[in-house]
């Protein structure tokens, strides 16, 4: 029974973390609002997002192979949240020829996708790092 007591917890565990990045993510989204833009059909802005989820997700999943206490997890998970969102910003920082969220909100497929890719991506280096 313990297996599936710890797969809840980790599951909880994650939601959560989840959850919380997402927060983190829309107070730093200054010009826009991301469920609101993906309710009103901004693929690009569901892109990002969706890349976001998938790349704290992954570090996650680092996290829960990697440590030997549902505390380690929580500390890897948060400190994954973290770098993602540097990612973020140097991804932002490494576009000056236009406004990674200005793109976004204007329904740019292309710098949706990007923005995909470079969350998956990192989540990947930083998963790996979790030793």
């Amino acid at each position: 029974m313990e297996p599936f007591v710890s797969t809840f917890v980790y599951f909880i565990i994650s939601v959560a973390i989840v959850v919380i990045g997402l927060v983190i993510f829309e107070w730093i989204t200054t010009k826009y609002k991301d469920w609101e833009e993906i309710s009103n059909g901004n693929t690009a802005v569901a892109l990002s997002i969706s890349g976001k989820i998938i790349g704290i997700c992954i570090i996650l999943s680092f996290a829960i192979y990697n440590s030997v206490a549902v505390s380690e997890t929580i500390i890897w998970g948060a400190y994954g949240v973290v770098l993602q969102m540097i990612a973020y910003f140097i991804f932002e920082g490494l576009t000056r020829g236009f406004s990674v969220q200005s793109k976004l909100k204007e329904n740019n497929i292309a710098v949706g996708v990007i923005s995909l890719g470079v969350s998956i991506g990192l989540a990947f280096v930083i998963g790996a790092s979790i030793t």
